[in-house]
This record gives structure tokens, C-alpha cells and sequence, in this order.
């Protein structure tokens, strides 16, 4: 064999210089059968130019256009392999047309490869059965070929093709919903269903035609095409779902837009679609609240905290963080609460306790805060692309989104207004609980009064009693107070002092000290200046009962300042600590009477 093929190579170098001339087909013959058709090709051709009637070399030209077509890609070079089957099949044809007794007798050599031992005899030999046998296995083989090989392209066009509408399709979808999510799922009508499942059906269709494909892929036999499919999940509809895919790969991937699609019309038929209906519904509860509170004039605040409390919009916040409809309804419950906070001070704004009305107000402006604040952020919303949105929510409830940007409008104002009138309200209950109201007069019940006032508080004991010196001019008085929820007078005392030691332009050095019983009853007030006068601290004690007002006042001097009144319920004994910064301390007693009657260290 190697010296057939050594040789062959040395005959086509003869015949290279003589391609020019006259080509002898026994001469090419050699180089034919050692398969070296490459070379013969050129000669081939060129024989058959000037000998048309030489089957054999018609034989061997299908051979070379055969072996051609095994070398051809099946699927990048089609057209180049349906031309060189057509071209040995033609070949082939020739060659089983001319090739007959005489033909297979005459040239026994070049039919070798047909040489068969024959049954009956034993003897080997070429038939003509033989030959045209196989010949139309090969005609026919080719011609199977020619026709699986057009149906493979096919279907591979076809697989391509619908893969690329498949991803159009999802892209066309991508494209109208700006690639959210969001704005897919809350958009979502019943056309967009009918879109979502062309995708799936087109994508089934894909796989079905890349099935068909791999099919008649095996009928070609081995080739370097091996496809397998590998899904891939789309995670993200904004940025998945476009990258090219080349069919030519074994390792094919594609974007599962079927799985997708799929997902997605299950959510916007299991969840969008209630929701909706659900969104609606909640409306229709919440105004149907407002006329029972408005009919009724009952509170609805628990029925709102149920409305409030209830999870069953949950879902819808998985798909936007901050719905509208949600807000609104929150405006609304919102406003419920404090139309609810009115109904139920109704019968207690008569009250004459300040504190008791300024709590609620306290209340009220507190729900009404919430109003404000939630109405605010829902007036900054644009209601025109919300409606894209809430499109079914805004229309069923609404029916534009004037008339609800209107009713947003309205409750903000209201809240305003409100909120602007009833902290006017409560700065004037503020302001009215700073004084006790006596006739004319107004008695402070704070310490720092400006120098215009005719009173000096001296102490206050939260909303028990203040006390402290009164001027008329600059004559001194002392007072006592008991403190009211009203802040009407309740028990009133004045009480004579020393005139000279509390002289209003004094007042920066006067202070009170006070005690009083448990129950209320009985009280001391201590007036006293911690500037010492000749060494000496100046005061005035007296003593107070509710039920009878002063008991007795008089007129002391320490030789260190007052730090703190003391009595005995028992015995009326009252004790006055005085002390000064270095420690020392004297006790000063006074009897029930006002008589002092002791000093102790």
C-alpha cells in the first residue's frame, strides 16, 4: 500500500508538467485508487473535459465530490454540501448508467475494490449485480443525506428563529414596562396575560423544533454538533433575559422565559388580581366607617386599628415599598381617628378641669398631627402616574385622578386647619393654667413674673398651693393660694408681714418656704429675706386651715437664714431649720399659737 501511494505521489509529479497535454486515464487511475483525490481532482475534471464516456472515471469524480460533502459543515456550509451531494449524485448516476458488461469485462482493474469470491464456482471476480448494488446504495444514501441534511437546517433555522421571537417578544415586554418589575406586575391587564403566554408558547416551540433538530441530527451520523440545551433562570427583568446565544455551541445556553412568563402569570392571576378587588373593597369599608361615625356620631377608632392592623395587603408591598392606595387609606383611618377623638370629647368639653381639656387637646392634636403629616406626603405623590399603576383602583373607587388628588387636597386643608385652631386652643389652656383667676386679679403661678406685676411668688408645690407676697404699691402682703384644676380660687388667704424687710425693691432677696399636712388641711407659710439685717434674717410665719383661712402670722428674726419648715399634726409644734453654707445649723420652734419657744443647736 505504501508503495502504491509512494508511487501515485511520483505519478502525479509526472503528470503536474503535462497537465497541458493529453491526460492517459490509467496513468490517473493509479492516483485515483491510493484516495489521493486531492491531487487527482484537477486531472479529473480535465480528463472528463475531453472523455465523457469513461464511467469509471465518472466513479471516482462522485467519490471526490462524496468525500467533499463528509468534509462539509452540515450546518455553516449547507449550500456547499447540498451542491457537492447534487454534484455525486450526478456523478454516481453517470457511472451506474454507463457502467455495464462490457464495461465491468473489459476493465475488470479498475472495479477491484468489487472483486468477490462468487458462491456457485468459488472463483473471485467483479459482477455487474455488485457494482450497480452498491451504487444504488450510495445514489440512494446520498440522496437520503441530501434530503436530512435540508430538514436539518430546517429545524435549525427554525430553533434559531423562534428562540430569537421568543426573546423579542420578552423584550417588547421589557421595553413597555421601562424593565420593572413593579410596573409589569401593577400594570398588568389581560392583554399583557395574552402576551406572557405567546412567550411560553413560542419558547415550547423553540424547544420543540431544537428537539426535532437533535432527531434528525443523529440520522447524519457523527459530526461536531452535539447541542444541549441549559436553561438559565431570569432573576432579574431588568438586566436578564438579552444577551445573544450562538446555536453553534454544544454548550447551548438559553434564557428560561418560559419558567418565567409562567411565575409571572401565576402571580398576577393568584395575587395582582385579588388584590385589586381587595384594594377596591378596603375603600368601600373605610367610607362605609366614616357614615356610621357621621350617622351614629359613635367612635370607629377600633374598627380602624382592625382596618390598620390587617395584613392582608401585605403582598402588595413585596411589589412597590410605598403603595399608594395604601397611604390613602392611611389618610383616611387617619382622619377617622381624629373625627372619632371629636365624638368622644363631645360630652366632656363642659369640663371646668384645665388640665383634663388640655389633655384632650392633647389628643386630638396629636391624631390630627398624623393626619397632616400623612396627607402631606400623599399630596407631594404625582396621581397621574400613579394611575398608571392603579389604574383599576383609582377608576372603580375614584373615577379619575383629579377627583382623588381633589380629595387629598381637601384633607390636607382640613388638617391645617384644624391643627392651626386647636393649638390656639391649647396655647390659650396653657396659658390660662399659669394663673389662678381671683375677681380682677391674675396670681402667677410661676417665679419669674417681670416687675411689672403686683404679685411675688415665692413657692409653688405643683397643683397644691402657691405662696408668696402681694403689693399694693409698695406696701407688702403676704398670700396663700390653694391651686385648682379651674384655676377658679379655691382657699385665699393674705396675711400681714413685716413692711420693712419685704419692701418690693427687695424682692431679689426674698424667698418662701412652706408645709403642709398630708390631707391638705393645715399649712405654714414662711416669708423671709436671706439678707441679714443687723446680723440678723428677717421672716414671717403663719399659719393657715383650709376650713377657717389664717390662724395666726407673726414676725421672727434668725440669726442664720431659713432652710426648711417642719410641723407636728399632734401638736401643732412647727420647727424652722436655719443653716448657713459652713455647716452650722440652728432649730427655731414656735408653738401652735405662733409663740416661739426654743432654739436649739
Amino acid at each position: 500500500m505504501v508503495r502504491i501511494l509512494a508511487f501515485a505521489i511520483v505519478l502525479f509529479i509526472g503528470l503536474a508538467p503535462a497537465y497541458g497535454q493529453k491526460i492517459k486515464y490509467k496513468d490517473l487511475f493509479i492516483l485515483l485508487n491510493a484516495k489521493q483525490f486531492a491531487e487527482a481532482e484537477p486531472f479529473l475534471k480535465k480528463y472528463l473535459e475531453e472523455n465523457t464516456d469513461n464511467p469509471n472515471a465518472h466513479l471516482f469524480m462522485a467519490m471526490i465530490y462524496q468525500e467533499k460533502a463528509e468534509g462539509n459543515d452540515i450546518l455553516k456550509e449547507t449550500d456547499l454540501l447540498q451542491t457537492n451531494l447534487d454534484s455525486a449524485i450526478y456523478f454516481y448516476d453517470l457511472a451506474y448508467k454507463g457502467i455495464d458488461e462490457k464495461e465491468v469485462r473489459k476493465n475488470d482493474e479498475y472495479y477491484q475494490a468489487y472483486n468477490r469470491r462468487d458462491l456457485r464456482t468459488g472463483k473471485f471476480g467483479v459482477t455487474l449485480s455488485d457494482v450497480q448494488f452498491d451504487l444504488e446504495k450510495k445514489l440512494q444514501a446520498l440522496k437520503d443525506r441530501k434530503e436530512v441534511a435540508t430538514q436539518l437546517l430546517s429545524e435549525f433555522n427554525d430553533t434559531e428563529s423562534l428562540y430569537s421571537k421568543t426573546q423579542f417578544l420578552f423584550k417588547d415586554i421589557k421595553i413597555r414596562f421601562n424593565g420593572e418589575m413593579k410596573a409589569l406586575l401593577l400594570r398588568s391587564s389581560d392583554t399583557l396575560l395574552a402576551d406572557l403566554a405567546r412567550v411560553i408558547a413560542t419558547f415550547d416551540s423553540t424547544k420543540t423544533s431544537f428537539d426535532d433538530y437533535k432527531f434528525t441530527l443523529k440520522k447524519m451520523g457523527k459530526t461536531k454538533y452535539n447541542q444541549e440545551l441549559s436553561l438559565m433562570d431570569i432573576k432579574s427583568f431588568a438586566n436578564d433575559g438579552e444577551s445573544k446565544t450562538d446555536f453553534y455551541e454544544n454548550d447551548l445556553k438559553l434564557w428560561d422565559y418560559k419558567s418565567w412568563s409562567k411565575t409571572t402569570i401565576e402571580t398576577i392571576k393568584d395575587q395582582i388580581f385579588p388584590l385589586r378587588d381587595q384594594l377596591v373593597a378596603a375603600d368601600i369599608e373605610i367610607n362605609k366607617l366614616r357614615e356610621k361615625l357621621t350617622k351614629d356620631s359613635v367612635s370607629v377608632k377600633t374598627d380602624a386599628a382592625a382596618i390598620r392592623a390587617s395584613k392582608k395587603f401585605d403582598p402588595l408591598k413585596e411589589y412597590d415599598p410605598s403603595p399608594m392606595p395604601l397611604g390613602l387609606f392611611a389618610m383616611k383611618l387617619a382622619e377617622l381617628d381624629y373625627l372619632s377623638e371629636l365624638v368622644l370629647h363631645k360630652s366632656l368639653k363642659d369640663s371646668a378641669n384645665l388640665h383634663f381639656q388640655l389633655n384632650l387637646l392633647e389628643s386630638e392634636i396629636t391624631e390630627l398631627k398624623k393626619l397632616d403629616s400623612i396627607s402631606g406626603s400623599l399630596s407631594s405623590r404625582d396621581f397621574n402616574e400613579e394611575a398608571k399603576d392603579y389604574r383599576d383602583f383609582i377608576t372603580n373607587a375614584y373615577g379619575t385622578p383629579t377627583v382623588l388628588r381633589s380629595l387629598v387636597k381637601s384633607t390636607k386643608d382640613f388638617s391645617v386647619r384644624e391643627l392651626k385652631e386647636k393649638q390656639t386652643e391649647f396655647e390659650s389652656i396653657g396659658e390660662s393654667l399659669k394663673w389662678i383667676v381671683d375677681e380682677a386679679d391674675s396670681i402667677p403661678l410661676f417665679m419669674e413674673v417681670n416687675d411689672s406685676s403686683h404679685f411675688l411668688p415665692l413657692n409653688i408645690v405643683g397643683e397644691k398651693f402657691t405662696a408668696g407676697l402681694a403689693y399694693a404699691d409698695s406696701l407688702a402682703t403676704g398670700y396663700f393660694y390653694t391651686i385648682t384644676p379651674t384655676r377658679q380660687k379655691d382657699v385665699v388667704v393674705r396675711f400681714p408681714v413685716d413692711q420693712e424687710s419685704f419692701v418690693k425693691r427687695k424682692k431679689a432677696s426674698l424667698k418662701g418656704l412652706t408645709a403642709s399636712d398630708e390631707n391638705g388641711q393645715v399649712f405654714y407659710v414662711l416669708v423671709y429675706s436671706d439678707k441679714p439685717q443687723e446680723d440678723k434674717y428677717t421672716a414671717t410665719l403663719a399659719k393657715i386651715y383650709r376650713t377657717d383661712g389664717l390662724s395666726w402670722s407673726t414676725n421672727l428674726t434668725f440669726l442664720l437664714p431659713p432652710s426648711e419648715v417642719t410641723f407636728k399634726v399632734e401638736t401643732g409644734e412647727v420647727t424652722i431649720k436655719t443653716s448657713n453654707a459652713a455647716g452650722e445649723s440652728v432649730l427655731v420652734a414656735v408653738d401652735k399659737n405662733g409663740k416661739r419657744i426654743e432654739t436649739a443647736k
